[in-house]
């Protein structure tokens, strides 16, 4: 199966009407011709927490979603992407619950990383752990084992509590790769298209390292998992918030990427007005990316734009976001921070909002984006022009839930009412059908306060430009007749 070279959706399975049937309702009254790259369903499993990203299996859709059903019948119109958090799994899961009971007699013990089995007497070493790049300020957790009292201590990258919902595997163990495969082939069997391998770049554990994409044996880990997606028929997308030489090569081994740097740059672009930085930055990516504005997390800083930005200029521009609402993810580790203290991972927003809330700007932002060479992906907050959730993140204390609102049926009509949501239709319209965007891709020389894009394809072009000045956008392209056509975006 190949990707499609379209735009897709990326929504949580009540974010659009409250669960999957009224979801697969919307898509089809209001966005059939919208999504034909497919649908990135944020995780619909039964999960204990981080709003699906702690999932207990793979085999049962939450019934406060719906069932499997819905998730076939939403992929018999849309290419459905679902995650795969190869990294972990939750502390709730039969897995962990079993091991937790038995421990080491635990059929399901093998599946867990215990410390024991990265220094010998089970004692963590606090010079390794400096070296690694670290999510939480200690990269494990303690349990008591039921049955017998004793103290076991297992690796949790991920999670707020302590002990962590979120229970690494051990990517080394054959009975992972058994269940990871079982995985897969109940995916293939529920019509899903596309796999993402959430946080695949901490699933190696190694010692005098940052633990955090280990070469060579993530490739090793790599090539296992797409040989067995490729003979289900499934296309792999990796998730890997690293430094943006990691991410290429990845893509040189063949790999589909996420491009975590464009948001960034599209946003210094519009907010400072000067387009060098952006045109420098896309005359060298590799051009096999999924292409994205906003997520249901937040604009990533670092360390994907590590050695791209200047932190002082950084600081300014993450200061004019922190001024129109944004709140800020931060790095743990002192050693993974830039020399001058800057500390930034990701400015979380809606990006309509971190824009003012400028139409023209934010249209400019999406244009950009669909003529940067990718597959590009529509978070549902950006395709309704949605705003910052302030009293969500109130209610909840997560600084994320500032770009995830859940929308009714009624406020997605009312949404749809809005001039700037329906210019965004008539582009992703645009961007679906023009064969253009098939062809070859250039950066067009340009002043400073001008962004200038082509895309060519046999006897059709089309090219973008953007008055920074103004973020008035304009494409140029040759209709069916042949002619010379402008499209005030």
């Amino acid at each position: 199966m190949a990707i499609k070279n379209q735009v897709q959706l990326i929504t949580y399975p009540d974010s659009l009407g409250g669960d999957l049937k009224t979801l697969n309702e919307i898509l089809l009254k209001y966005f059939s011709d919208i999504f034909k790259g497919g649908v990135h369903i944020l995780p619909p499993f039964p999960s204990s927490g981080d709003r699906g990203f702690a999932p207990l299996t793979y085999f049962e859709i939450d019934p406060k979603f719906g069932t499997f059903e819905d998730i076939k019948r939403i992929g018999e119109n849309f290419d459905v992407l679902l995650d795969l958090m190869v990294n972990h799994i939750s502390i709730k899961s039969l897995f962990f619950q079993d091991f937790l009971k038995y421990g080491e007699k635990s059929e399901y013990a093998d599946l867990f990383l215990t410390l024991d089995k990265l220094w010998s007497d089970g004692k963590p070493v606090q010079e390794d752990i400096s070296k690694m790049f670290l999510r939480r300020t200690q990269p494990y957790s303690t349990f008591t084992i039921s049955e017998t009292g004793e103290k076991k201590t297992v690796w949790t990258t991920f999670g707020k509590e302590n002990p962590s919902e979120q229970i690494d595997f051990d990517i080394n163990s054959p009975k992972v790769k058994e269940l990871l495969r079982d995985f897969l082939i109940n995916f293939k069997k529920q019509n899903v298209k596309i796999v993402r391998l959430d946080a695949v770049g901490y699933i190696i554990k190694k010692l005098g390292t940052s633990c955090f994409f280990v070469e060579p044996e993530i490739y090793k880990f790599i090539d296992w998992i797409t040989e067995l997606a490729s003979s289900l028929g499934l296309e792999l997308l990796p998730e890997v918030h690293a430094h943006y030489k990691t991410q290429f090569k990845l893509s040189e081994h063949g790999n589909w990427i996420y491009d975590f740097i464009l948001p960034y740059k599209i946003l210094d672009t519009l907010i400072n007005k000067s387009s060098s930085e952006l045109c420098k930055y896309l005359k060298v990516r590799p051009n096999k990316q999924f292409t994205m504005l906003d997520c249901h997390d937040g604009i990533p800083v670092k360390p994907d734009l590590d050695d791209l930005i200047d932190t002082k200029a950084a600081k300014a521009l993450v200061q004019t976001c922190v001024d129109r609402g944004a709140n800020l993810s931060l790095i743990y580790s002192d050693r993974h921070k830039s020399h001058d203290g800057f500390d930034v991972h990701q400015i979380r927003c809606a990006y309509y909002s971190v824009l003012n809330c400028d139409d023209d700007a934010y249209i400019a932002a999406r244009a950009i984006q669909f003529f940067t060479p990718g597959i590009p992906q529509v978070y549902y907050v950006g395709l309704l022009a949605g705003k910052n959730d302030e009293e969500n993140v109130k209610l909840t204390g997560e600084g994320r839930e500032i770009n995830r609102h859940n929308f009714t049926p009624k406020e997605i009509e009312q949404a749809l009412q809005r001039e700037v949501v329906q210019r965004l239709l008539k582009l992703i319209r645009f961007r679906n059908e023009y064969p253009a965007f098939n062809g070859n891709f250039s950066v067009v020389a340009s002043k400073d306060d001008e962004v200038i894009l082509s895309c060519e394809k046999d006897k059709k072009f089309c090219t973008l430009k953007i008055n920074l000045q103004t973020n008035a956008s304009v494409i140029e392209y040759i209709n069916d007749n042949g002619d010379l056509s402008t499209y005030n975006i």
